[in-house]
């Protein structure tokens, strides 16, 4: 998604990946309907008929999707799942996601004979043995969750290091047994790269405040020795209210070095020290 991250995977790259994925002690991948318009799902795809099939143990989640017009239509969804197991090549998923919701309302997600209401169907149907929800905006997310269809929830790019939007909607969806799964954890690619290596959050540009917060984090983690990208992630994964992170990774050798950055050790002195410079909730995406 080059209007995104802004660089291009090449196909192989990207099957290269998924295979390196499957076969590594990472038991969980995530996609959707519309990633590159179909494409992320179709590598995923080619990866799992390369391998002989999906491992057993392995959960692959992704989400259905309004069309290119805008369509969330029913009609839209069912289309959608059936897209996606022709792509993926399966015949069930264990786990799919309303993506995006935003695009339409509360009340337009939740009508007799609409969106959510569809993929129950779909569920019942046994195309999806679990349903879950992904989106932006915490506020609709709580009212989703709040009404009980949904075990997993997808928030991305809103609890990191640097913008703590989600803390609520978290800890409500825990609470409420709901499998919280945290995404973007880089904000896009700054909390990885740093702030030299890019001035964009959440694949918009970052205001100053948050720019200014990546580059006294980096500083204050190298005093430590920790690399900010491990931070970035271990902030998510230390979170016990947390059940699964999502991060993008575009290389085959960037698995191993995922892999190496769980198991880094990293100081409890350093995450209060960090606390201090999370910039004020105005500069939050809430």
């Amino acid at each position: 998604m080059p209007q995104n991250f802004g660089y291009e995977v090449p196909a192989q790259r990207g099957i290269d990946t998924v295979i390196e994925v499957l076969r590594s002690p990472i038991r969980f991948l995530d996609t959707s309907n519309n990633y590159s318009g179909g494409e992320s799902e179709r590598r995923i795809g080619t990866a799992i008929a390369g391998l002989g099939g999906l491992p057993g143990d392995f959960v692959l989640a992704t989400k259905v999707d309004r069309d290119s017009r805008g369509d969330f239509s029913s009609v839209r969804i069912r289309r959608s799942i059936e897209e996606s197991l022709l792509r993926l090549g399966v015949e069930q998923v264990p786990l799919l996601y309303l993506h995006d919701p935003e695009h339409i309302s509360f009340e337009a997600a939740m009508a007799p004979g609409g969106p959510v209401a569809e993929m129950q169907r779909i569920r019942d149907d046994g195309l999806a043995l679990h349903l879950g929800v992904a989106g932006g905006p915490v506020g609709l997310l709580s009212r989703l969750v709040d009404t009980g269809v949904f075990e997993a929830l997808i928030t991305h790019n809103r609890y990191t290091l640097v913008d703590r939007s989600a803390e609520r909607l978290i800890e409500a969806a825990a609470a409420a047994g709901v499998a919280v799964v945290n995404a973007a954890v880089y904000g896009g690619g700054i909390l990885a790269r740093g702030a030299a290596g890019s001035d964009r959050y959440a694949y918009r540009p970052a205001p100053a405040a948050i720019r200014h917060a990546v580059a006294v984090m980096e500083k204050t983690c190298a005093r430590y020795g920790v690399p900010l990208a491990v931070a970035a992630l271990r902030f998510s994964l230390r979170d016990p209210r947390i059940t699964s992170t999502i991060i993008g990774i575009s290389r085959p050798e960037r698995v191993a070095e995922c892999l190496r950055y769980v198991s880094s050790e990293v100081p409890d002195e350093l995450w209060p020290e960090l606390d201090r410079h999370v910039p004020k909730p105005e500069y939050w995406l809430n």
